[in-house]
């Protein structure tokens, strides 16, 4: 395995191998003892060294750990009490899914079939050998600028809708971005329209900046009720809008674009802020779809979105772009103070510059196609009438309904003892909408059982009875 071509990388092979032992030893619930070093070295023709790094990892993440003259063992995680993980779904749900031997049918990860991450750490090795290491970093407040001008250029289309460099700003994930857009925009404490269902991780910091949420449902077309819409604008004091840029997140449906342009005239004429989510943005599987920033208006538009979604968890960086309210974003920018590194984020401009990503984004979508397709007939195959299928038109995920009310936190606790881990509807609106909703990610380990696995959701769904 240790070859000139992938050496660098083996330590990868060896710790995606160690995963798989250690969620295999999860069923028994009891620690398991793992091979040596050196046997595992043996095993599988690499160095001595290559296995202690990965060892090494999985001890940093609590997966394992070492007993002196004994050898590395497995942890044993025992899962929270029924009480606590029902006490907060979405918590459940996470903690749930990171546990070894769980099968994640939560999971929304597009860039798990495809990731750009050993190109990335490549690049970021020949950066690190150009850049001369300062004996103090000096970190950018606002990103790096090769990357700033990256992302303007990818956003820019037209003479009437460019950006420049100086309206992105790059922070350490989208937590920190959405966090700093809301104060620096004066919107903590206001009104926002939010589309439903909705994104967990902005429901969440909207409530955090003690922002009312009104969710505005779609339709299984994923369009709005525009008349009620329109209505709804009229009577409330609304501040801001946070709509997705293409796909409905996790609904995966389009809207039309003579939709978004009506809804971005009425949001221009009462003067809201439209904060467009793009983090699914590349990921629609109709070549060029519409976005609102094509209609909205330019001086009252922030868009957001992060790296990981296409890249990998290497590149965890969220990024915003508005023209308006600059002194109040250097302000909070320079006062958050981020660290990132400066080579990584380099190595991500390279990535945009060499057309790379457009490469990986055409193959990452024929792939999330294709497992879209593969999911939508094992789907069909095994659902015994119990769900409604909607196809969807992007995104790494199917938004299913049940075919008659039930409890799905009880199925979600049903599913927990065959270690199998949904993400309920209701995790997607503060108003707790979407009871007899799933989302179901096509973004898995497809080495695993996945039709015994929808086997098992469609018989926790027909054992369990109407609430």
């Amino acid at each position: 395995m240790d070859t000139n071509k992938d050496a660098c990388f083996a330590y990868q092979a060896v710790y995606r191998y160690l995963v798989e032992l250690i969620e295999t030893a999860a069923h028994s619930g009891r620690e398991q003892k793992l091979p040596s070093l050196r046997q595992l070295a043996l095993r599988l023709g690499v160095s001595v060294s290559t296995t202690k790094y990965a060892y090494a990892l999985l001890e940093d993440e609590g997966r394992i750990h070492a007993r002196p003259r004994f050898g590395y063992y497995t942890r044993a995680i025992p899962a929270p009490p029924l009480s606590e993980r029902s006490s907060n779904l979405l918590d459940a749900v996470f903690f749930n899914a990171r546990q070894p031997g769980m099968l994640a049918l939560s999971s929304d990860a597009p860039a798990m079939l495809l990731s750009l991450e050993n190109p990335l750490l490549m690049l970021e090795r020949e950066l690190a050998r150009q850049y001369p290491r300062a004996p103090a970093p000096l970190y950018q407040p606002f990103g790096e600028p090769e990357l700033r001008a990256a992302l303007a250029d990818r956003y820019t289309h037209a003479t009437d809708r460019h950006w420049q460099a100086e309206h992105v700003y790059i922070g350490s994930d989208l937590h920190s971005v959405l966090e700093l857009s809301l104060n620096a925009l004066s919107l903590r404490g206001t009104v926002a329209l939010v589309e439903s269902p909705c994104s967990w991780a902005i429901l969440r910091q909207l409530q955090a900046a003690q922002i009312r949420v009104i969710e505005v449902p779609l339709g299984e077309d994923g369009r709005f009720n525009l008349p009620a819409l329109s209505g709804l604008l009229s009577r409330e004091p609304i501040r801001l809008a946070v709509l997705s840029s293409t796909v409905n997140i996790p609904q995966g449906q389009l809207m039309p674009a003579q939709d978004k342009q009506q809804i971005c005239r009425w949001l221009a004429e009462r003067d809201i802020w439209l904060l467009e989510n793009d983090t699914y943005g590349e990921l629609s599987f109709p070549v060029k779809p519409t976005r609102y920033r094509d209609f909205a208006d330019p001086e009252k538009l922030l868009v957001f979105s992060t790296f990981d979604k296409i890249i990998g968890p290497e590149a965890p960086y969220g990024y915003l772009l508005c023209r308006q309210h600059g002194p109040q974003l250097h302000r909070l920018f320079l006062e958050r103070a981020f660290r990132l590194s400066p080579i990584r984020q380099k190595a991500i401009a390279k990535l945009f510059n060499s057309r790379r990503i457009d490469q990986h984004l055409t193959t990452l979508r024929a792939l999330l196609l294709d497992r879209m397709q593969r999911m939508k007939a094992l789907l069909e195959a095994h659902g015994n009438g119990q769900w409604q299928v909607v196809v969807p038109q992007g995104g790494a995920a199917f938004w299913l309904k049940t075919t008659r009310p039930i409890d799905m936190r009880r199925v979600f606790e049903r599913l927990l003892a065959r270690r199998i881990v949904i993400a309920p509807g209701e995790i997607f609106s503060l108003q707790g909408a979407w009871s007899q909703h799933v989302r179901l990610s096509y973004t898995l380990d497809w080495s695993k059982d996945i039709a015994q696995a929808l086997k098992s959701l469609a018989q926790a769904i027909g054992e369990e009875r109407s609430p």
